[in-house]
């Protein structure tokens, strides 16, 4: 004869779920009606961003302030056989200038000079793996953005 497991089964999930709202002791004197609650909604306030003006691929998915004026560096190291692509730019605020810093093959090095106020999004991306010839690779991506804003 064959035992069915599906009824005490049943029967031990619904218990589990019925004693899962039993840890309330607290008494409702509410009145009755639901407000929702007041939760903060995400901005690219000032107050959101941190002041700080050399990147690099740690500070990836960051947001940061600068003042016009000032520049922000971004270093990214890499390697030859995992070499950082040229850093793009979209919008407006920071304009391309010199680094002047001399960097090794597989590195990405950038110089903006904040030049307005406005926001300005910074991307590369690199191989997850080298890749060599007659080697084992994969085809993942490591990407690396950052949010600059700048204020006047």
């Amino acid at each position: 004869m064959r035992r069915s497991i599906l009824g005490p089964s049943l029967a031990v999930a619904t218990l589990a779920l019925a004693l899962t709202g039993c840890g309330d002791t607290k008494s409702d004197t509410g009145s009755g009606s639901v407000s929702p609650s007041s939760s903060p909604t995400p901005s690219k306030s000032r107050s959101a961003c941190t002041a700080k003006e050399t990147l690099a691929a740690t500070d990836t998915n960051g947001t940061f302030c600068v003042t016009t004026g000032n520049t922000v560096r971004i270093l990214l190291d890499g390697t030859t056989t995992r070499p950082w692509a040229p850093v793009k730019t979209v919008g407006s605020g920071l304009k391309a200038t010199n680094s002047g810093i001399l960097i090794r093959p597989g590195d990405a090095s950038n110089a903006y000079q904040a030049v307005s106020a406005g926001t300005v999004k910074l991307t590369s991306s690199r191989p997850l793996c080298a890749t060599a010839p007659h080697k084992i690779s994969c085809k993942g991506i490591q990407e690396w953005s950052v949010t600059v804003v700048v204020s006047k």
